[in-house]
């Protein structure tokens, strides 16, 4: 039996990436994002590439009010969900958010209220299931913020507190929470920074993302050499971590 997927903010790179694979294995997507046109688009190639079946409807991620509406919508489409997966989110401007609090109001909307509401009505859902694979991509900026970013790092430490706190409940009704943190990856969000020997590929972080959901692992870093890099940044003294150019 082909696995029902359901991913959210489809038309990103990672999640795009993701898709293809699930696709090639003849499962059956619905696709949730903000673009008529580039949902349409991303259903008909992944048909082609070996979807069972291909849907989308559109979804406003700020519009908590219609979340759960939208969930219910795919689940009833799908006649239930196996897996699910939030991969939207946006790369604020640090300084502006400095400047102006309705810029920071919009980054910790988009990088954890839409994750927190989404993923209320998911898991609420599997709850009632009894099965299923929640996963929800974060970053490895969560793990301790700095100077240049601290307003999405801290989108997404909540995001990733919310998911630890989620998988302890769900465990008890079986359902698997896996929080996905990728570090740099080459995409539009992030056209406009220089690229090093740290940047990783949308295919590369897509397929761990699946690989790990896959194995219902709880918490992954991608590609792997993150983890021993962000348990170094986690133990540098403040005094000495504050003083650095980042």
């Amino acid at each position: 039996m082909k696995n029902r997927v359901l991913i959210i903010g489809a038309t990103s790179a990672i999640a795009r990436e993701a898709a293809r694979l699930w696709a090639a294995r003849g499962e059956v997507l619905y696709l949730m994002g903000r673009s008529t046109e580039r949902l349409q688009a991303l259903a008909e190639d992944l048909k082609i590439r070996g979807a069972s079946d291909a849907r989308w409807s559109v979804l406003d991620f700020d519009d908590y009010a219609g979340h759960r509406a939208a969930i219910l919508g795919a689940q009833q489409t799908m006649n239930g969900l196996d897996l699910a997966l939030i991969a939207h989110g946006a790369l604020p401007n640090q300084e502006a958010c400095q400047e102006d609090f309705d810029n920071a109001q919009a980054a910790l909307a988009a990088n954890f209220l839409s994750f927190a509401s989404l993923l209320t009505h998911l898991a609420n859902h599997f709850e009632k299931q009894r099965h299923g694979r929640i996963g929800a991509i974060t970053s490895v900026a969560g793990d301790r913020a700095r100077k240049s970013n601290y307003v999405y790092a801290a989108a997404k430490s909540g995001t990733s507190a919310w998911l630890e706190g989620l998988r302890g409940r769900m465990a008890l009704a079986g359902v698997t929470v896996t929080n996905i943190k990728p570090g740099y990856v080459d995409t539009p969000m992030t056209a406009h920074l220089p690229k090093n020997a740290l940047f990783a590929s949308a295919s590369r972080v897509g397929a761990g993302a699946v690989a790990a959901l896959d194995r219902g692992a709880a918490t992954v870093y991608l590609p792997w050499f993150w983890r021993p890099i962000m348990a170094l940044a986690r133990v540098v003294p403040g005094r000495i971590f504050h003083r650095l150019n980042v």
